[in-house]
């Protein structure tokens, strides 16, 4: 689990009322950064992850750091796959793939494929930023603007026991996939 710099408890938990050992982050991407860079904060408003947009490359290409400069996942868009489909790696290999669902009825869906055997499913409102990742033991976690009244702005609230910097990867992805104009 992630803890803060100073010591102090788990990341996360802070005014956005996470509940007991989850983990609650707060997206803002800045719309007009050049190559899509923006920061990842905790509960508390504390800068803990950055995301570089790599400018000028032939696919997208996003880093997760920590705030220090860390690389701890590189985003990938895959190029001739039949469904949108990216990749998160780390320095070795793919962690996970996440593929755009071919048909969806009423909600968008996407589904995640882990270098560990298992997979995720990603379901909900996806373009309003109201959605669940969840796999075989359940919530993994919950993705809702309903904590913020700022403009492109939405929370990201991980259970226990999770990678939280792997989840905050593939709801990066679900939001680079779901809005492509950005």
């Amino acid at each position: 689990m992630l803890r803060r710099r100073d010591g102090g408890g788990p990341l996360g938990g802070g005014p956005l009322g996470g509940g007991p050992g989850a983990d609650v982050f707060q997206m803002r991407q800045q719309m007009f950064a050049i190559g899509d860079d923006f920061w990842i904060e905790d509960g508390a408003g504390q800068r803990v992850f950055h995301v570089d947009g790599k400018a000028l490359r032939v696919r997208q290409t996003l880093v997760l750091q920590t705030a220090g400069g860390q690389e701890l996942y590189r985003i990938q868009e895959k190029m001739l796959h039949v469904r949108d489909t990216m990749e998160v790696e780390d320095g070795a290999g793919t962690v996970a793939t996440v593929q755009k669902a071919l048909i969806t009825p009423l909600r968008e869906r996407y589904s995640v494929d882990l270098r560990s055997g298992g997979s995720w499913e990603v379901q909900g409102d996806i373009v309003d930023h109201e959605y669940e990742i969840s796999g075989p033991g359940g919530k993994v976690a919950e993705v809702g603007k309903k904590w913020f009244r700022v403009r492109d702005t939405y929370g990201v609230r991980v259970s226990p026991g999770q990678d939280a910097a792997l989840v905050l990867a593939v709801a990066i992805v679900v939001d680079q996939m779901s809005h492509p104009g950005r």
